[in-house]
């Protein structure tokens, strides 16, 4: 049943619009390499490694209106922008918020935390009670190698336990990435970093 949930969810990749100054195109999705929750699939799902894909992280030329240092999370592409000097950005793949979590807004960083502990929120605990109410940092934590706190919000843009998820739109409205990305974003990006998140 929650492979099914989530094969529904998955859509057509969209390439991003030239009005937001990036160059690179987009790739499409794998949907057919998911499963969901390797680390805590709950009752009644398999366990397993799943294969995938990396997606490269990579430098694109970038001539839109944000400033260096801005962060430009493209939720429809599955795409996060770091917008770098000379009309470049670095461009990464992300696991976004599946239906019924996306958002879009401007914050900012508020914080940055290696290799943080993860404690669910409550409305996650009553959907998925199966879930541990407190993960150590560590190699099985669910936020990675590095997160970053978004101001106002309960979100975070993290490293995640499953590469598989990067590229979908699956997570509860966090953006995540790989390991090895959140560790060179980590050290590319500041506190008070303007995160905007596009639809």
């Amino acid at each position: 049943m929650a492979r099914n949930f989530v094969a529904s969810a998955f859509v057509s990749a969209c390439v991003l619009g030239t009005a937001y100054g990036f160059s690179a195109p987009a790739y499409g999705l794998d949907a057919d390499m998911l499963k969901v929750m390797r680390m805590h699939p709950g009752p009644g799902t398999g366990q397993g490694a799943a294969p995938y894909v990396t997606i490269p992280r990579q430098i694109v030329n970038y001539s839109g209106p944000y400033a260096v240092g801005t962060v430009v999370v493209q939720s429809s592409e599955r795409r996060l922008y770091l917008v770098m000097p000379d009309h470049k950005a670095m461009k990464y793949g992300v696991g976004v918020g599946r239906p019924g979590f996306a958002w879009s807004g401007t914050v900012h960083i508020a914080a940055k935390k290696k290799w943080p502990g993860w404690t669910p929120p409550a409305s996650m605990l009553r959907r998925r009670p199966h879930l541990p109410h407190f993960v150590k940092g560590g190699p099985n934590n669910p936020l990675g190698a590095r997160a970053m706190y978004l101001s106002g919000t309960e979100y975070r843009i993290h490293g995640s336990n499953e590469p598989e998820t990067i590229g979908h739109a699956m997570s509860s409205g966090c953006i995540r990435m790989t390991n090895a990305d959140i560790k060179d974003f980590y050290n590319r990006v500041k506190v008070g970093a303007v995160v905007h998140v596009l639809r």
